[in-house]
């Protein structure tokens, strides 16, 4: 069984590859949803009366105001910190430099942090209506989603080298 699984990695390096890549990506999920929950009910939440809104930020007291703002962004960081050293480690196995790839690495999750910021304005409310306080998962469910579908091709293509 071991061996099948050998030569399946060496014939579909890219799809085990990415396969990997989520299944490391959840060490960063599970960061991500415990800082989330942490955030929400020990660290912001006495801010959840407060309203948030600075450009396309709209977290209104219903969205879950300065604490979810803070929540989100706070939950974010810890992931993708996280993320990055498991995956630099466990799946790209990669041994550059860290300078330009972590300057990219920055900047490829300050434009997903301003997406993910974004998209729970957007969904809070109506999945408010069907989910209740379970709401904010769901929204960060789908934030999940945008960030693998950009952070994996940076990371493969701009970040994560071999020295050769």
């Amino acid at each position: 069984m071991i061996s099948a699984i050998r030569k399946w990695r060496a014939d579909h390096p890219d799809i085990y590859e990415f396969i990997m890549f989520n299944i490391m990506a959840n060490i960063a999920t599970i960061t991500n949803f415990l800082i989330l929950v942490i955030g929400n009910n020990l660290l912001f939440y006495k801010l959840a009366d407060i309203p948030f809104s600075v450009g396309p930020f709209n977290y209104s007291v219903e969205n879950g105001g300065l604490c979810g703002f803070l929540s989100f962004l706070f939950s974010y960081a810890c992931a993708q910190t996280v993320n990055f050293i498991v995956q630099r480690k466990v799946v790209f196995h990669a041994d550059n430099r860290l300078g330009l790839p972590v300057v990219i690495y920055i900047c490829t999750v300050l434009v997903v942090y301003a997406i993910c910021l974004y998209v729970p304005t957007l969904l809070l409310e109506p999945l408010a209506v069907v989910f209740g306080g379970f709401a904010i998962y769901i929204a960060n469910m789908v934030n999940i989603l945008i960030q693998v579908i950009i952070i994996y091709p940076v990371m493969k293509l701009f970040i994560m080298k071999r020295e050769k």
